[in-house]
């Protein structure tokens, strides 16, 4: 791969018409990455000055760790030339196209040289790309398929939790460049509304880009205005693609159909849509999970899912098309389909008895909430449906009416507890979920997660239940007003919730 130089980016600046400065002979400084942390900063890096939090401290911490010129907003040019009067600078006035186009340029554009798929909707991304990267580790190998997402980031070099669903792009662009010279088959990513609004992924060529569903969510004042915003950002993702997998039984489908013209051809999917490029009928769901037949460029296959739900039909229809237009063939999709297990994501525990089952997922919207509540209310007809949650602070206020909204309608007892509260109370949040409630509807609150979880163990025994911990999934840490602060995974919980019943209720 050739290195870019110093003057190569800012030809790039000035072609998308936001270069407003660039330092005069620089030409000859060659550039090999960037960063926006200073502490991440590799020798031939650009930095990028970004972010309210920005000190410039970090500007003199990423010179001292090799990075040979900066990227930084013109408000800020004056003040940090002062600082390092002999780093080259770029200086702009977008600094997030910028990151992103300098990212790109600098780590040499490694979207080209690899196949990637990109996955957005208000639910179901985390599921469809675990989906799509086992069956691409079926077709290819295990460990063939990258992965950036809301649970984990693998690269081929790094391999770790995920802070956020799409990085900035500076750390995406490495992730990619990672990816490349790994030698990876593909690469899976989640593309968040707010990486669509903000620029993180522009200029990412995706090879497919798909298009799950759309609800209301992420509303307030520090994510998205209104519905109408997230809706915009979220089809921003057709810009990027060569070709549209679109659900055709997503609300607002033909708005959908319309933005996905922005792709090169558009491939659709749908449960019992015939007309669909991919698509599934007979389906049959048990308490183990969900089967369908599979119909796709002219064969169809019987697959059982190791999760419940219509909604996971249709994650697997996405992953499905998706993994054929890459290649893979029907062996290879059906195996990958079946084998998939997802980190937080429709995980159950089982009591030896088998009276008590816990399900871990994360669902945390309205949409979300809807479709997997009915799902197990489906499933588990007669059964006693208690469900753990609670919503988070600082955003997404309309999760605090809409999640007690939709649980109510399904399940027989709420415990509301404490989901990344920030700065808010969660006392307060927790109120502000009862009065969503039905006056006299059965519930309480438990502030302490993993009381809370217990305490909904405590309720299932000894009649047959199923106890939902709702939200954080494989998460392990709280966002408190304090900072992340390590706690017990939903998952980790439902491993001990079913232990303690297993010895309480020893036969």
């Amino acid at each position: 791969m050739d290195t870019m130089t110093f003057t190569g980016l800012a030809r790039a600046l000035d072609t998308a018409g936001i270069l407003r400065a660039a330092t005069a002979g620089a030409d000859d400084v060659r550039v090999h990455g960037a960063a926006c942390d200073s502490r991440a900063v590799a020798p031939g890096d650009v930095f990028v000055c970004k972010g309210a939090a920005f000190r410039p401290a970090f500007l003199t911490s990423a010179l001292a760790a090799g990075a040979v010129a900066y990227l930084c907003d013109e408000s800020r040019a004056d003040e940090l030339a002062a600082l390092a009067p002999d780093a080259p600078a770029l200086v702009t006035s977008d600094l997030r196209r910028a990151m992103a186009i300098v990212s790109a340029e600098a780590f040499g554009r490694p979207d080209r040289a690899l196949p990637l798929v990109g996955i957005t909707g208000t639910k179901g991304k985390t599921t469809t790309a675990y989906l799509l990267r086992s069956i691409l580790d079926a077709w290819h190998g295990f460990g063939s398929c990258g992965m950036i997402g809301t649970v984990e980031t693998y690269d081929g070099v790094e391999d770790g939790p995920s802070r956020n669903t799409t990085p900035e792009a500076p750390d995406l662009w490495r992730h990619l460049a990672h990816a490349r010279t790994s030698g990876l088959d593909a690469l899976v990513m989640e593309v968040s509304s707010q990486a669509l609004k903000y620029d993180r992924t522009l200029g990412v060529e995706l090879d497919v880009a798909c298009f799950l569903n759309i609800g209301l969510d992420h509303i307030s004042a520090v994510e998205h205005a209104d519905f109408e915003d997230y809706f915009t950002s979220k089809l921003k993702i057709f810009s990027q693609g060569r070709t549209a997998v679109v659900n055709l039984d997503t609300d607002h489908a033909d708005r959908v159909l319309a933005a996905a013209r922005a792709s090169g051809r558009t491939l659709t999917f749908g449960v019992g849509r015939p007309e669909a490029d991919a698509w599934a009928d007979d389906l049959a769901a048990t308490e183990e999970g969900i089967s369908f037949t599979l119909h796709l460029d002219g064969w169809e296959r019987r697959v059982s899912l190791p999760f419940p739900g219509e909604f996971s039909v249709s994650n697997a229809l996405c992953a499905a098309l998706a993994a054929h237009l890459l290649g893979a063939g029907a062996d290879d999709i059906v195996r990958g389909l079946e084998r998939t297990r997802v980190p937080g994501r429709m995980e159950f525990y089982r009591t030896a008895d088998r009276q008590v089952t816990a399900i871990v997922d994360y669902a945390h919207n309205r949409l979300a909430f809807d479709s997997l509540l009915s799902a197990v209310a489906g499933t588990f007809a007669g059964a006693r449906v208690i469900a753990v949650f609670g919503a988070v602070g600082g955003k997404a206020e309309e999760r605090r009416r809409d999640l007690p909204e939709v649980a109510a309608r399904y399940a027989d007892y709420l415990i509301f507890t404490t989901d990344d509260p920030w700065t808010e109370d969660p006392l307060d949040i927790c109120h502000e979920m009862e009065r969503a409630i039905p006056e006299g509807f059965p519930h309480e609150i438990v502030l302490d997660r993993e009381e809370a979880v217990a305490r909904a163990f405590e309720l299932a025994a000894p009649q047959r239940s199923v106890v939902l911990l709702l939200a954080k999934g494989s998460d392990a840490t709280q966002h408190m007003a304090t900072g992340f602060v390590p706690c017990a995974t939903d998952s980790e919980l439902a491993a001990a919730g079913v232990a303690a019943y297993d010895r309480a209720h020893a036969v």
